[in-house]
């Protein structure tokens, strides 16, 4: 319950809907008190139009990027991978008659999938409850790849590094190649360590350069989506370091 109020409270006060609510108050603020009401319309209004131009939304993923690509010789010693869950799924995909990733995620599988077959290492795949089934499910299915563990109890990052470390460590499995969206991977790290593994970080997704022109400044929903993505976790790192220091959880 705690967990999802979280995230409850999360997705109300970040973009998008952060920036919708205050725009909304500066409508409902417009003859009590204009000033404040033209404020929180600029405010709202505003943050979506500049989150949304690729320029911001490259910038923001630019600095909560931390990890370059991953090196295939220094996989050479590591024992596993593994694949966050995160970016969304179906339960049921008419298509395919039963759960899939979506984009995001399936960005993920087929990068950890690909690792999969370069390196012959077995395959871990943790999220919440359908999440990880979508993931079992996708990587079989749509890259002949069998995910030797299953966790499907991890609601965040922290439950995704605790439950699989004890998954791994119960096969004496310690040095991991950890796959995730670069956006993600510094938080992701982090979790690993303190429960304990050996961490290789594989992001998928990196920022790459490109000439979009006039294009820079003009907003789309891609980009908006991936600054929202980005601002998240430049926004939670500060937040796992705090819970971290104060030993509000515990590996």
């Amino acid at each position: 319950m705690v967990l999802r109020l979280k995230t409850v409270l999360k997705s109300v006060m970040l973009p998008p809907c952060g920036s919708l609510l205050l725009a909304i108050a500066g409508v409902f603020l417009i003859k009590s008190r204009p000033r404040l009401a033209r404020a929180c319309l600029i405010t709202g209004l505003g943050s979506l139009w500049l989150l949304a131009t690729p320029v911001v939304s490259d910038a923001l993923n630019g600095l909560a990027e931390h990890y370059p690509a991953l090196n295939m010789q220094a996989a050479a010693g590591a024992q596993a991978i593994v694949i966050l869950g995160g970016g969304g799924q179906r339960a049921f995909a008419p298509e395919y008659g039963g759960p899939a990733a979506d984009p995001f995620l399936l960005e993920r599988l087929a990068y950890g999938a690909y690792l999969a077959r370069r390196t012959a290492l077995p395959v871990l795949v943790t999220g919440n409850g359908i999440e990880a089934v979508a993931m079992r499910d996708t990587l079989q299915r749509n890259f002949g790849i069998e995910a030797r563990w299953v966790d499907g109890k991890a609601y965040d990052t922290f439950e995704n590094a605790r439950n699989s470390v004890q998954l791994l460590k119960a096969d004496g499995v310690q040095r991991i190649v950890l796959v995730t969206r670069a956006s993600h991977m510094r938080r992701s790290v982090a979790e690993f360590d303190a429960a304990g593994a050996d961490v290789l970080p594989a992001p998928v997704g990196i920022l790459a350069s490109r000439d979009r022109g006039v294009l820079a400044y003009v907003p789309n929903a891609d980009a908006l989506q991936l600054a929202c993505a980005a601002l998240h976790e430049l926004l939670g790192e500060p937040v796992r370091v705090f819970l971290a220091a104060t030993n509000l959880r515990q590996h």
